[in-house]
């Protein structure tokens, strides 16, 4: 598959937070390829080593930093790190996310908050440390990662489905909040992505039923998440602001 080039990331400084797996390493690999400079976060530290080393020969090279999320403090002092090491941040992926699936009856308040600081919380407080420095500037790009799972009212994700719908409204009022200065923030919403952890929840058999209700019969791939967000981030998205962005092969 071609692949467009956007001169505008070239340079410029990328954090894609959970960025070791799945669609995350999609994401770091494809703005490596655009000549931006990559900081990518993660818990896993050995997928992470792991694709530091096999992308070690770009130029630049992307750049890992352990970093548990759910822990603000340690979130505060990564970006605080990266900002002295590599500058301020031109572009925020808020990717970081977690599936497990669970059922609502079994749910904890201790469960509640420990699904919403994996799924929804750091993503507004990795904003929120990103934003000054924009907004100083100018101008920067926040794409929040959301799911089609609350919208298609998929079993046994009552929590992170609602943590997935509140991304989409976080991502509307911060557009609007710091839009007037140049800060564009959008949503990319991704459908069934075949990543390694996916495939553990789906037999062949569920892949075909998938791949049947969609409008288009092919599997989605990280590379495709990563085709939105590259536009997305780049200059020719300059007036694009505040919604949502499918990429679901029509799954309905």
């Amino acid at each position: 598959m071609s692949e467009a080039i956007y001169p505008s990331l070239k340079d410029r400084l990328v954090v894609i937070t959970g960025g070791g797996s799945g669609i995350g390493e999609g994401l770091t690999e494809a703005y490596v390829r655009q000549g931006a400079r990559v900081v990518f976060l993660d818990i896993a530290e050995a997928p992470s080593r792991a694709l530091e080393a096999r992308l070690a020969h770009q130029s630049p090279a992307p750049v890992f930093r352990p970093c548990d999320l759910t822990d603000l403090d340690a979130l505060k002092a990564c970006f605080a790190r990266i900002e002295a090491e590599h500058g301020e941040v031109d572009v925020l992926i808020n990717n970081a996310a977690n599936d497990d699936r669970h059922r609502a009856d079994a749910v904890t308040p201790a469960y509640w908050d420990e699904r919403m600081a994996v799924n929804l919380r750091h993503q507004f407080f990795a904003a929120q440390a990103v934003a000054p420095a924009m907004r100083r500037r100018g101008k920067g790009v926040i794409l929040n990662l959301g799911s089609i799972s609350w919208h298609l009212g998929m079993p046994d994700l009552s929590l992170y489905e609602t943590a997935k719908a509140a991304i989409e409204g976080m991502t509307r009022a911060l557009a609007r909040e710091w839009g007037p200065d140049g800060v564009r923030v959008a949503c990319i919403v991704p459908g069934n992505v075949k990543t390694e952890r996916q495939m553990k929840w789906y037999s062949p058999e569920g892949e075909a039923e998938i791949v049947a209700a969609q409008c288009l019969t092919l599997r989605i791939e990280p590379r495709d998440i990563a085709a939105m967000a590259l536009f997305l981030s780049s200059d020719d998205a300059r007036a694009i602001t505040g919604h949502e962005y499918f990429v679901d092969a029509g799954w309905r």
